[in-house]
């Protein structure tokens, strides 16, 4: 992240995002990735409680009824690192600044902890993060995968 971060862009009113994992819709959440995100095709639901546990979870919630309408994680050790992944924004609420308000409160979120670096990937929503002060990889030539 650079000096030029961008401020957090303002949650649609009627809407609270929270890192209360007791709040997270386990069932929605991996509906959502299992059947509809790219990148989480067919994910098991034990592999996807897994990594709700193994995170720090983000979600936003109606504050009416407290529905869960986006969800995002974080796995990190809190000291040098962070991934920011499994985004989303159930389709329903598309279109009102959720996901870049949720990513812009995880920027947010992990400032004080004075991380080295935060990554993500994403196929189609550079322009989101590119808002929140993402950018490209320097040297992708320098990283390396473990993929089975």
């Amino acid at each position: 992240m650079t000096d030029t971060d961008t401020d957090t862009p303002r949650l649609a009113e009627g809407y609270e995002i929270s890192t209360d994992t007791d709040r997270v819709d386990a069932e929605r959440v991996h509906r959502w990735l299992s059947t509809d995100a790219y990148w989480a095709l067919g994910r098991p639901r034990e592999r996807q409680d897994r990594a709700i546990d193994g995170s720090l979870n983000f979600g936003v919630y109606a504050t009416v009824s407290g529905e869960q309408v986006a969800y995002a994680r974080v796995v990190t050790d809190r000291a040098t690192f962070a991934w920011l992944c499994d985004v989303y924004v159930d389709r329903s609420v598309r279109g009102k600044g959720i996901g870049t308000a949720l990513a812009g409160a995880v920027r947010d979120h992990l400032r004080p902890y004075g991380l080295r670096r935060i990554l993500l990937v994403t196929h189609d929503a550079h322009g989101v993060y590119r808002k929140l002060g993402f950018v490209p990889l320097a040297r992708p030539d320098q990283w390396m995968a473990l993929e089975p």
